[in-house]
């Protein structure tokens, strides 16, 4: 066709007829007709393109499709498969009922020691981190200034006591002085009775005789005013000697050291606030807990006079509890987090349990007798609820939905779900879907060898994923079952 338009071109400008302008020429007609089935065949190629892309995916989905199908149906169970479990049976035994929480070691009491005089440290009589008694010596501050204000204060107080001596005296003498004038008088009265003494010699004497009386009285004031110095500089002596005693430091109550904040020779202030070193008792000793306001119910109907045990359980060395009695129940309960805060007291003579250590604490309430108990690896854990596998009469298994209780050791609590003697499945529960066929392992059976390649790294599935009897079987290269969700 091309050929065909480049020989009638030249055709037409040899010629030499030129076309009217209204009417197209041979060559444009010529061009247009072309370029219409270009366009239609490049149309037809993209479709055809398209289709056959489509065509691959397609076949490509559907190969990856059954390949990844085939060993999901294959570890699941599928029809006619025996998965190979163990299994354990439904029992019935006494269970201690537990309340289990996380407890915070505290001491007993804890004892900032500081200085209460300023002075020079002079020495230490401890290592930081030993075990004390009460009153054994722990500071040594320089006492020479202060045994000088004691030296002092006692020199004031033996002149206030001589004063005082002094002012006794006084008052002494005037009493005798006045004493004299009285007699003196009486004897006078009698004389100018009768007429022997003139009346101014006797208005003379009793004159003197009230002077003599009010000296005595004065003196009687001063001596008064002179013993109470005497007690301030008593009191001033007695200061001295506590400021005095200050200076040995010993400790107030028996327990362990802490870091030691100052050493010998630095200048301690008077309640300073940093503590120049702290004493914590270790023996008892106290555990606080937490529990739901929901079990305070519980723990009050339980404590009796002999009070609940409380057994600590310390990180890393579980095996060897210590063991206490519950001793406080809080008055109120914390509206923020809907607990009550409970605390244990603990003997530790061993010193096992050491201030701000967090332990694991178990307090037992009672016994629950003859409780549904399996193993905990049978219960497993859904969304929204816990479940186990039942195995059937006919070898199959089912779904039980189970309220689990209290965990003790390897066995968990049934409160509701199950009943005594039933067989639950303890391991290989991935592969299990409702109404498949189980095999006991160690019972032999060729159905309890099928499958045992399978995958079992993912958690097992719960009641509500989908476990359709036929969803993603293989069977000779095609898929059945439209494509079943495999959780893994």
């Amino acid at each position: 066709m091309e050929e065909h338009i480049s020989t009638e071109i030249p055709n037409r400008s040899v010629g030499g007829d030129a076309a009217s302008p209204g009417i197209s020429s041979p060559a444009r007609v010529e061009t247009a007709t072309v370029k219409r089935p270009r366009k239609t065949r490049a149309r037809i190629i993209q479709i055809v393109s398209v289709v056959v892309l489509v065509v691959l995916l397609i076949v490509l989905w559907r190969f990856l499709g059954d390949r990844a199908a085939a060993p999901a149906g294959a570890g699941r169970g599928g029809r006619g498969e025996v998965v190979p479990v163990e299994v354990a049976p439904v029992t019935q035994q006494d269970v201690p009922i537990q309340i289990k929480s996380i407890g915070n070691v505290e001491a007993q009491s804890t004892i900032a020691v500081r200085s209460q005089v300023e002075g020079t440290l002079m020495s230490v009589g401890f290592v930081p981190g030993q075990e004390v008694k009460k009153g054994a010596v722990l500071f040594m501050i320089d006492p020479r200034p202060l045994q000088a204000q004691l030296s002092t204060a006692e020199a004031n107080l033996l002149k206030a006591m001589a004063a005082v001596r002094q002012g006794n005296d006084i008052v002494a003498r005037d009493e005798a002085t006045a004493a004299n004038d009285r007699v003196g008088v009486a004897r006078d009265l009698r004389l100018i009775e009768g007429g022997v003494i003139p009346r101014e010699q006797y208005d003379n004497d009793a004159a003197k005789l009230r002077a003599d009386e009010a000296t005595v009285r004065a003196d009687q004031s001063s001596v008064a005013n002179l013993q109470a110095a005497q007690k301030a500089e008593e009191a001033t002596v007695e200061n001295a000697r506590v400021q005095l005693s200050y200076t040995t430091i010993r400790a107030p109550l028996a327990g362990k050291t802490g870091n030691l904040a100052v050493t010998a020779g630095n200048l301690v202030r008077a309640n300073d606030t940093t503590a120049m070193v702290t004493i914590t008792t270790s023996s008892p000793i106290y555990v606080t807990f937490s529990v739901p306001e929901r079990d305070l119910v519980r723990i009050r109907q339980s404590s009796g006079k002999e009070g609940l045990v409380v057994r600590g359980e310390i990180p890393g060395d579980e095996s060897n509890p210590v063991m206490g009695k519950l001793s406080l129940v809080d008055n109120t309960v914390d509206p923020a987090t809907g607990t009550v805060k409970l605390k244990a007291t603990f003997i530790n003579d061993d010193r096992r349990l050491y201030p701000g250590q967090f332990v694991n604490v178990v307090m037992t309430l009672g016994t629950a007798m003859q409780a549904i108990v399996v193993p905990t690896q049978a219960v497993q854990v859904g969304q929204d609820k816990s479940f186990v596998y039942v195995v059937k009469a006919d070898g199959t298994v089912e779904i039980r939905t189970v309220k689990s209780g209290t965990t003790m050791e390897s066995m968990t609590v049934i409160e509701d779900g199950l009943k005594p003697g039933e067989q639950v499945v303890t391991d290989g529960q991935l592969r299990l879907v409702p109404g498949a066929k189980v095999q006991v392992k160690g019972q032999g059976g060729r159905g309890g060898n099928q499958g045992q390649g399978g995958n079992q790294s993912g958690p097992a599935a719960a009641p509500g994923a989908d476990q359709s009897p036929g969803a993603g079987q293989v069977n000779g290269g095609g898929r059945r079952g439209g494509g079943g969700n495999s959780n893994q």
